[in-house]
């Protein structure tokens, strides 16, 4: 450090090792305030991220928490599907306000922007990263005490870019038994450990089928590895959901809000007790 130092590496061009690197972290729209957030990844697609996100949005307003789901997932965006939202996003002078749906949840979503919802979004990987991080210094988030974002699969452009510009508290990542994805979760655990944010819980999908009529369970892809793999890591909550017909026809038809089942229960009472 310099003798003449300031101590203000903001207004100093000298490159000493005191200098402390840069925030990359983006402003709010100055109406918005959000106190928590939690990002939903896995290292794959096809594992059920959308869902976790919509469930542990669901129960976080249950609780009486005013809640937002910021959806990431800009070229394959579910979350308006799971909430039955078809109306668009309407943007002012202020901003762009999010759409809520029928239990008061706000969302955004780049479906929500779309002139039509099939249409294909085929952009650089550069222009994605700078849509979803608008999606956090634009849109008007207004009061929400809890924020889940649903990330894409892997860990590439995206993820870089909502783990550097927005102050995540911890994610929760999901997985499924096959023995593959034990690798593909290690590669999600340590790009969360090279950013310096808490890997909260780690649900795993489609772990088991429940016969309707013996009640016994099934282990269809293979035996679950989810304590080894939450133990391995150090991650202190897990979950598992069943393949439950139920939970896929309330996403088809938009009636997430409407679930039932205690498969996260604890999971979100550890995610909002502090809140």
């Amino acid at each position: 450090m310099s003798e003449e130092c300031a101590r203000n590496c903001s207004s100093c061009g000298v490159d000493c090792p005191s200098r402390k690197p840069e925030s990359l972290l983006a402003d709010l729209n100055p109406l918005s305030a959000v106190k928590k957030v939690y990002a939903v990844m896995s290292g794959k697609g096809g594992v059920g991220k959308s869902i976790v996100t919509s469930m542990l949005s669901v129960l976080a307003q249950r609780k009486g928490l005013k809640t937002a789901i910021l959806d990431a997932d800009i070229t394959g965006p579910s979350i308006p599907t799971a909430f039955n939202i078809h109306t668009k996003a309407v943007g002012t002078e202020q901003g762009l306000e999010p759409v809520v749906t029928a239990k008061g949840i706000q969302v955004m979503s780049l479906n929500l922007l779309l002139e039509n919802e099939t249409d294909p979004v085929v952009w650089r990987g550069p222009v994605i990263a700078g849509a979803v991080k608008q999606f956090w210094t634009d849109v008007i988030w207004r009061d929400v005490d809890v924020m889940f974002i649903d990330m894409p699969p892997g860990t590439g452009d995206v993820p870089l870019t909502v783990f550097q510009s927005v102050p995540v508290d911890g994610i929760i990542v999901v997985t499924s038994p096959q023995e593959l994805v034990s690798m593909i979760v290690e590669k999600a655990v340590n790009m969360a450990d090279m950013m310096n944010i808490p890997v909260m819980g780690l649900v795993e999908n489609m772990s088991y089928y429940e016969c309707p009529d013996c009640g016994k369970r099934h282990s269809i892809f293979g035996e679950s590895r989810i304590e080894k793999t939450a133990e391995q890591f150090g991650i202190p909550n897990t979950a598992k959901l069943p393949i439950a017909p139920q939970l896929a026809k309330w996403c088809d038809e938009g009636l997430i809000e409407l679930f039932e089942g205690e498969w996260l229960d604890s999971m979100s009472d550890e995610l909002t007790k502090n809140i």
